[in-house]
């Protein structure tokens, strides 16, 4: 359920993205008055403000949702660990002491 809400909520983002980044400025209309290229919109003069302001706005929603569930969640205290499932490592065990024999050592030659 979590890693749903995460997925939703990265689209509603990114919804929310384009939407916002598709609305017409508030300064285009001026400029559209005196013949500039902003007049030549893709849904029309009227049609996006209305339609990409509602989408903005249930994205909005969406996104307070999600987060708020989001931080409710992540604020819950864990009852399990992941590292419940493994098992307990036990100290090696001590190697055994060998004592080394000083006349089993090679002695150094010297010739002279």
């Amino acid at each position: 359920m979590y890693t749903a809400i995460i997925v939703i909520h990265i689209l509603v983002s990114i919804a929310m993205i384009v939407s916002v980044l598709l609305q017409v400025g508030k300064g285009a209309d001026m400029g559209s008055a005196f013949g500039g290229a902003g007049s030549q919109t893709l849904f029309g003069s009227a049609g996006p403000a209305t339609l990409l302001a509602k989408v903005t706005g249930v994205c909005a929603g969406i996104f307070m949702l999600t987060s708020l569930y989001l931080t409710y969640q992540s604020s819950r205290v864990k009852q399990t660990s992941v590292m419940s499932d493994v098992p307990a490592v036990t100290a090696p065990a001590a190697p055994q002491a060998t004592q080394a024999q000083p006349d089993a050592l090679p002695q150094p030659t010297t010739n002279k």
